[in-house]
């Protein structure tokens, strides 16, 4: 097996690829999916807690990447959750840190969560599998993409109350170094910030599967950037209470907090004054690095079917839900769609100084996890 199985991986630089299933490799023998979601996210997004839910799902990755100190793993940010590929040797780190994960989201986002460690063998004895891909949407960033239908069993089997991970004692913390969420919703510019999820239909036609992607790309090819809601000159700095105080959450323990606020604070305060006069702070470019944001954010991805946040305007939108509600009459997807006015970015940034940072998408009033429900709630 190679030093880095992800890194072994071609690397796509065009999203349209990620739709061939001949660009994807099997996970290695002897791998588990260690995956986690928050129960009732959707109610959680009703009170107005989405920036909260989707801080919970990128701890999973952050916590894991982290624990096992490497940044060459397979991982999908989903919104509410996350699903991590762990090698052989990381399996009972991978275990605890799980379990250690469930508390602190219970402890300090007041959130349940559910998590489950899924061996590739027993994937594999049901007739899927788990296949990766790897776009690369930038010279300094790599994202998996997922496909064979193991991803979504995995999942499946968790929320049956299978493979269960079990929380950790009171008061365990995970090592979320990096993680953060300092932006401030990101407006549409063109429309609507709309979350859409389509997934293969009951045809099970990989083809016409393929093809559909292709076109909902080829759609959101018509706007600036592709649908990207990001500016090609990255987001602004802005201050988010609400972000903030999650960001210390995760950062420090109850009675330690106030010097990590104020850290943090002085940090983005320094930024943004940086950004005002075009300064540079210790070898710190905040338009360098803003722009690198931009490039870096996964606001496209495929985890056993399409997943997309874009920012369309009403004539594309109207395009593609039409192709989608004619795919799905086929049997060819099935579908959930969520507009709304903002998108949300939560990170993962090892350090503000290497170029690497991680940063994930999703739909600032529901995203995702609402989409999903759609999706379930026409399966039903």
């Amino acid at each position: 097996m190679p030093e880095s199985f992800l890194d072994s991986l071609p690397a796509l630089r065009a999203f349209e690829s990620v739709a061939d299933i001949d660009n994807y490799r099997p996970l290695p023998a002897g791998w588990t999916l260690a995956l986690a979601d928050i129960v009732d996210s959707t109610g959680a997004v009703a009170a107005g807690r989405y920036k909260a839910v989707n801080m919970a799902g990128a701890s999973v990755i952050s916590a894991l990447l982290n624990a096992l100190s490497r940044r060459d793993l397979p991982f999908v940010f989903s919104g509410d959750g996350a699903l991590v590929a762990i090698p052989p040797e990381g399996i009972e780190i991978a275990h605890n840190t799980l379990a250690t994960v469930q508390t602190w989201v219970a402890e300090e986002l007041g959130m349940s969560m559910r998590a489950a460690m899924v061996p590739i063998e027993d994937i594999r004895s049901e007739g899927l599998d788990v296949l990766v891909a790897r776009f690369q949407p930038s010279e300094e960033v790599s994202y998996a993409m997922f496909a064979g239908g193991g991803g979504n069993w995995a999942e499946a089997r968790m929320k049956a109350g299978q493979y269960r991970v079990e929380p950790a004692p009171r008061g365990a913390r995970p090592d979320l170094t990096g993680l953060s969420c300092r932006w401030s919703p990101i407006q549409a510019t063109l429309g609507d910030i709309v979350s859409i999820i389509a997934v293969p239909g009951p045809a099970r036609d990989r083809r016409a599967f393929q093809a559909l992607v292709s076109d909902l790309i080829a759609l959101t090819g018509r706007e600036r950037r592709g649908g990207h809601p990001l500016p090609a000159q990255g987001p602004e700095f802005g201050f988010s209470p609400q972000g903030l105080d999650i960001e210390t959450r995760a950062n420090a323990p109850a009675g330690r907090r106030w010097h990590s606020k104020l850290r943090i604070s002085a940090l983005l305060f320094s930024a943004i004054v940086a950004d005002k006069f075009g300064w540079t702070i210790g070898g710190f470019n905040p338009k360098a690095y803003r722009r690198e944001v931009a490039r870096n954010s996964d606001f496209r991805k495929f985890d056993d079917g399409l997943k997309m946040t874009i920012d369309v305007g009403a004539a594309v939108l109207r395009q593609i839900e039409e192709r989608l509600q004619a795919a799905e009459r086929t049997g060819i997807c099935n579908y959930g769609l969520h507009q709304q006015k903002s998108a949300l970015m939560t990170c993962i940034v090892a350090s503000p100084l290497q170029r690497d940072h991680v940063h994930f998408i999703d739909g600032a009033a529901g995203g995702y996890a609402v989409a999903m429900a759609k999706l379930k709630a026409k399966l039903a």
